[in-house]
């Protein structure tokens, strides 16, 4: 049975990820004010339970962080293959993974239809991608095909708790954004309905928690967030100027914005 994205996939290829620029600035947000100093890429990598011989498919890579940041963790033995489903993020990780020693593997693929045999992967990765799935439960049970017997999936994704300072703080300065801001929503698979829908191909489902937070001291990297988001780019010049001030007034009478973080890794096999 389908079940419709909020938010459609002509604008996910055309305007959110075209390339990397909105998601760098999310990325930039995360960097710079983490509460926990342990890099979620390097945590995702920890998780893996793989042999050193194997095969590797991520779906939805994005611009290749998860690989980029753990080069030198990777078996020489791994093959591994990027793909997704907008040509301008996978061209991104080409470049920033070109002059890593270990062989990449590129494809554009929709997560509904893998072009791999049955039982041709020990691995399949799903960080962040699959609330954009349009239907999550035939992307699921493709992946599961294309898994071996005791491979493994892994799938990251937030709570709905996640970032809900921020949009208070949108809804505060604009209170009729609450509409465009329901359509960045992720509830669609998210931490507390995530183990419901992969267990639906999956016998075994364990959750792992990544601990962490935000706090705020600077406005610019907060407002470059809400940019990158349907809302954000809704703004004309006058009212990301309101916005910055807006937000820096917030920060300098509280001495820092607290965000909350809700995040993790399913495990199926």
């Amino acid at each position: 049975m389908s079940n419709e994205p909020s938010i459609s996939q002509d604008y996910l290829l055309t305007k959110q990820y075209k390339n990397d620029q909105n998601l760098r600035a999310r990325i930039r947000l995360h960097e710079l004010f983490s509460t926990n100093t342990y890099d979620w890429h390097r945590w995702v990598f920890d998780r893996f339970v793989l042999p050193e011989q194997a095969r590797v498919l991520e779906i939805g890579c994005g611009p290749g962080e998860l690989w980029l940041r753990n080069l030198a963790r990777i078996p020489a033995g791994w093959e591994i293959t990027l793909s997704d489903f907008s040509p301008g993020m996978l061209e991104q990780a080409q470049d920033n993974l070109q002059q890593s020693d270990h062989p990449f593997a590129y494809a554009q693929i929709d997560a509904q239809a893998i072009p791999h045999a049955n039982g041709y992967f020990d691995a399949v990765i799903a960080n962040h991608m699959l609330y954009h799935v349009p239907d999550r439960a035939k992307a699921l049970a493709e992946m599961r095909r294309v898994l071996k017997p005791g491979g493994r999936f892994y799938a990251a994704t937030n709570g709905k708790d996640h970032m809900r300072e921020i949009k208070d703080l949108v809804l505060q300065f604009d209170p009729d954004a609450g509409g465009l801001w329901k359509s960045f929503a992720t509830g669609s698979f998210r931490l507390e309905n995530g183990s419901a829908l992969i267990a639906q191909s999956f016998d075994h489902v364990t959750l792992h928690i990544y601990e962490d937070g935000l706090k705020v001291t600077k406005a610019e990297p907060l407002v470059d967030y809400v940019l990158s988001t349907p809302v954000g780019m809704a703004f004309d010049a006058e009212k990301v100027s309101r916005f910055t001030a807006f937000v820096q007034q917030q920060i300098d009478e509280r001495g820092a914005l607290h965000i909350t973080k809700a995040t993790g890794l399913f495990e199926a096999f």
